[in-house]
């Protein structure tokens, strides 16, 4: 499978934090470094960050029903805003909830997400953010580092995209793990979205392959 943006990426963020990836997409695109539109922002935090990043930055952002109102309500809201915003891709970006299966089938091959562990180590659910540096340092390994993966309809699964290792220190600390991972992620998730943007991902079966320039020409 490769995907070819004619026009332009249009893409939906959905993020639970306070959206620093989210920015470092805005800011690839504002370098020319990326070739898409951020049209849409979809939290589940009413209080999350990112959504005054979004708002800041001109984009639509809006918050999706509570777990309370059932997956029903969250699915119809995504779709809904996907459709009004004329999404034609989907990035993760620290969005702590499973994405409906409808919208993972809509959305099938137009949809990634950041991991901050080298997957299928540290993945699953619950691992996110802290929980899975903390892990990271109690097993001991040497090597953690960051995955971007495409979605299916489990956490932490899909076909791997681009990883980046980063050695973890004896003296690191959760918080001094993090900071590292975190940059590696503001590096790798724009060249990602370029790579999908350019049309030279292709997908066969579980296996990425990276199509180089004369490949896609």
């Amino acid at each position: 499978m490769v995907r070819h943006f004619t026009d332009e990426m249009r893409l939906a963020v959905l993020a639970s934090g306070s959206g620093s990836n989210f920015q470092a997409i805005l800011d690839a695109i504002d370098r020319g470094v990326l070739r898409a539109r951020v049209v849409l922002c979809l939290s589940n935090q009413p209080d999350a960050a990112v959504l005054e990043r979004a708002r800041g930055a001109g984009v639509t952002a809006l918050v999706l029903p509570p777990r309370a109102a059932g997956p029903d309500a969250e699915r119809e809201a995504i779709e809904q805003g996907l459709s009004e915003s004329g999404a034609n891709f989907i990035a993760l970006a620290g969005y702590l909830r499973l994405i409906p299966a409808e919208v993972v089938r809509a959305y099938h091959g137009r949809m990634i997400n950041i991991h901050p562990a080298l997957l299928p180590a540290f993945g699953g659910p619950g691992m996110y953010g802290r929980r899975v540096h903390q892990a990271v340092l109690a097993y001991g390994v040497r090597w953690t580092g960051v995955t971007v993966h495409l979605v299916d309809e489990q956490y932490d699964t899909g076909p791997i995209v681009l990883q980046e290792p980063i050695p973890v220190a004896q003296g690191d600390t959760v918080e001094s793990l993090a900071e590292r991972v975190l940059e590696a992620e503001h590096r790798l998730y724009p060249e990602a979205l370029r790579l999908f943007a350019d049309g030279r991902i292709r997908v066969q079966g579980r296996v990425v392959r990276i199509l180089d320039l004369q490949e896609n020409a």
